[in-house]
C-alpha cells in the first residue's frame, strides 16, 4: 500500500553530550507525499503548524531558516514553524534547525522536549520522538566575590588626583597546622593504619570538628621493634571557622585538640574457616 499524506516525522539532537551551559543543535524534519484525489494529486499536507517547546533546562539561542516555510520564536523556549503546503507534486521533506543552550542546574540525561505539537488542514496524526541529551556539570565553588569598586573621577585638565580609598580587609585568612608524631615500638614488616583527628575548642570548652586524616604507614625492615616518626601531617584551618569569640581575625589565639588512633594492618591471625 502506497503511503500518502505525512509519511514521516523526526526530531534529532547533536552532539549527544554537552557540558554545563553548552550548546547543541535540534533538527526537525517532516516528510509528506501527494494524495490522489480522484486522479488529481493534491499536496500531502497544507497549513502545517509545528510548535516545539524545549525543556526548562534549556533556552533557544539561534534559529536557522527552514528549508520550507517560515519559523519564528514565540519565546526563549518555543519555536513555531509554519508550512503552507508540503508534498505538492512529489515526496518532499522539510527541515528546520535551531541552536539550544543548557541553562540552570539540570544535569545527567535530560529530555530535550517539553512538548511538540503538530496540526494541518488534513488533520493528520503526527508525533515526534523525544530525544535526550547528556549534560555534565562540574561543581564550581567561588569562595571570594568581586571586590566593591572605589569610584574615582579625574577632571579633563587635571594631571593627578589624590583619594582616600577607605579601609579594606584581608581575605581568605587561615592557619595551617603541621603535626609530627612518633608511633612507638612498631614491629618489623607490619604496616600501620594511623588516624589523626583535629577539633577546635571554643570559650565554653565545646569541641568543633576540623578535620581527619587516615594514613598508611609503611612497614620497616629493622630486625627489632622500632619507633617510627611520622612527619608533616598538615591540616588547613580557615579563619572563617574561628570559634574563639573574638573579632580580631588572625590576631586571635585559637585552641585545638589532636587525637590519634593507630593499629597494625598486617597480622598473623586467620579464622579457622577462612582461607586467606
Amino acid at each position: 500500500m502506497k503511503l500518502m499524506g505525512v509519511v514521516s516525522s523526526n526530531k534529532e539532537v547533536y552532539p549527544s553530550k554537552i557540558e554545563c551551559d553548552g550548546l547543541f543543535k535540534v533538527k526537525l524534519t517532516v516528510t509528506a507525499e501527494p494524495e490522489d484525489d480522484k486522479g488529481a494529486p493534491k499536496p500531502g499536507a497544507t497549513d502545517i503548524v509545528i510548535t516545539d517547546k524545549v525543556n526548562s533546562c534549556f533556552k533557544i539561542v539561534a534559529l536557522s531558516t527552514p528549508s520550507k516555510g517560515t519559523a519564528s520564536l514565540v519565546d526563549s523556549r518555543t519555536v513555531e514553524w509554519k508550512i503552507a503546503a508540503l508534498g505538492d507534486k512529489k515526496r518532499e521533506t522539510a527541515t528546520l534547525e535551531f541552536t539550544v543552550q543548557h541553562v540552570g542546574s539540570c544535569t545527567g540525561s535530560i529530555e530535550v522536549n517539553e512538548s511538540v505539537t503538530y496540526s494541518d488542514k488534513e488533520k493528520h496524526k503526527v508525533t515526534f520522538p523525544s530525544p535526550k541529551i547528556e549534560v555534565e556539570c562540574g561543581i564550581v565553588v567561588v569562595p571570594e566575590g568581586c571586590p566593591a569598586p572605589v569610584n574615582v573621577t579625574i577632571g579633563g585638565c587635571d594631571d593627578a588626583v589624590e583619594i582616600d580609598a577607605g579601609k579594606i580587609d584581608l581575605e581568605s585568612l587561615g592557619r595551617i597546622l603541621q603535626i609530627d608524631v612518633t608511633i612507638r615500638n612498631v614491629c618489623p614488616h607490619k604496616r600501620v593504619a594511623l588516624a589523626v583527628i583535629v577539633t577546635e575548642v571554643d570559650s565554653k570548652d565545646k569541641e568543633h570538628k576540623r578535620g581527619v586524616k587516615i594514613l598508611t604507614i609503611p612497614a620497616h625492615t629493622r630486625a627489632n621493634c622500632q619507633d617510627v616518626e611520622v612527619r608533616c601531617i598538615k591540616f588547613v584551618l580557615p579563619e572563617s571557622l574561628d570559634v574563639s569569640g573574638s573579632t580580631d581575625s588572625i590576631c586571635d589565639s585559637r585552641k585545638f585538640k589532636v587525637r590519634f588512633i593507630s593499629h597494625y594492618i598486617d597480622n598473623d591471625f586467620t579464622c579457622c574457616d577462612v582461607i586467606m
